[in-house]
């Protein structure tokens, strides 16, 4: 088996036609700077799908169906009663995804964006002919005192990440956004992210869809706990990726990390939602850093620590709407201003073209 980083080569963005992309942005009909982070965006946007081919112009910039990748997984630490639902919650929610009910359905619908759900490992099984089917087993371990997964499931993990990319590219697909569900996840990312930031334990652990006072306390004394654990076992092994992936990690965050990569491989642009799928971009970040160049931060989610993760990766989210939903809504959500910095970019006259004077 193929195992972490060797089974992705992401190359860095060229950005040898910067400057002239940075040009046709400045010569638009407007002052300089106008259009604020719109700006920076279309540049990042315009440099990720024009490098595919080093003899496309840059006049345009081609955003092909976008698509939506909601990976859905449980965790053990969940019965430790952290969340303000079970873990059945997830199998209901995956059959409201199934059938359209839910806010990533209105957002994706609205937003003409393809919606896949992918059984990551899920507690309860369903058998849908809709849902992609890429179970690691029926939830990780319960974190707190046992390895989350083997690192052969991590590493099938990334495979199957990879997979999912691989059969939409070969659709013409070359925007992802990535979405989760799993009752116990923001355990596991509050985790990920304290390892890998070495921040305190109080600045990774938030409320997630909103537990009591009681509950969160509890929350930070297990998640601490955990981290002991592991680092007792692994040392400083634990801040390698593929080790605490295995320790804290969980079934969906790990085939993100992977689908991530392989995006990232195919210099496509990935759309990262909240702070669950931002733990995964983290990662990802981790076990080849180039990634991050093919990285949109689409919103600041109200969980405490994501902020701090947004910082850790220089992250300038487009999106402050007090979400905390996860299931990629903020990702979603993005889409009119991927369009419209596309939009602007291909379709906006120029001073010289429009025979307005510079401002």
């Amino acid at each position: 088996m193929i195992l972490g980083s060797d089974m992705f080569n992401v190359l860095p963005v060229d950005y040898s036609k910067k400057d002239k992309i940075q040009h046709r942005i400045d010569q638009k009909t407007k002052p300089q700077g106008s259009l604020g982070q719109l700006e920076k965006l279309a540049l990042q946007l315009a440099l990720i799908v024009n490098q595919a081919d080093d003899n496309k112009e840059i006049d345009r910039i081609e955003i092909s169906n976008p698509t939506m990748l909601v990976f859905a997984g449980d965790h053990g630490i969940a019965r430790e009663n952290i969340s303000i639902a079970p873990s059945e919650v997830t199998q209901q929610m995956v059959h409201n995804f199934l059938n359209g009910g839910a806010a990533i359905n209105c957002f994706c619908k609205i937003n003409q964006m393809q919606l896949e759900v992918i059984d990551a490992g899920i507690l309860n099984k369903i058998n849908d002919e809709r849902l992609i089917q890429q179970s690691l087993g029926f939830g990780t371990k319960n974190f707190v005192n046992d390895s989350a997964m083997t690192m052969e499931q991590v590493n099938k993990g990334l495979e199957l990440g990879k997979k999912v990319i691989e059969k939409h590219i070969k659709q013409s697909v070359n925007c992802f956004a990535f979405g989760e569900m799993g009752i116990g996840n923001t355990s596991s990312a509050s985790a990920i992210q304290s390892v890998l930031t070495q921040q305190s334990v109080e600045a990774c652990v938030g409320r997630g869809t909103g537990i009591d006072d009681k509950t969160f306390g509890k929350k930070l004394t297990l998640i601490t706990q955990a981290i002991e654990f592991h680092q007792s076992n692994l040392g400083s092994k634990l801040q390698e990726p593929m080790q605490l992936m295995a320790a804290m990690g969980g079934f969906e965050i790990v085939q993100m990390v992977g689908a991530m990569l392989a995006a990232a491989e195919n210099r496509s642009l990935i759309l990262v939602d909240g702070f669950i799928a931002t733990s995964a971009a983290l990662l990802a970040t981790r076990i080849q850093p180039y990634s991050r160049e093919y990285m949109v931060f689409c919103h600041q989610s109200e969980e405490q620590g994501h902020q701090n993760m947004l910082n850790e990766l220089s992250a300038e989210p487009l999106l402050n709407l007090g979400l905390r939903l996860g299931e990629g809504t903020g990702a979603a959500l993005a889409i009119p201003l991927i369009k419209a910095a596309a939009s602007f970019y291909n379709d906006m006259a120029s001073f010289e073209g429009a025979g307005v004077t510079a401002v």
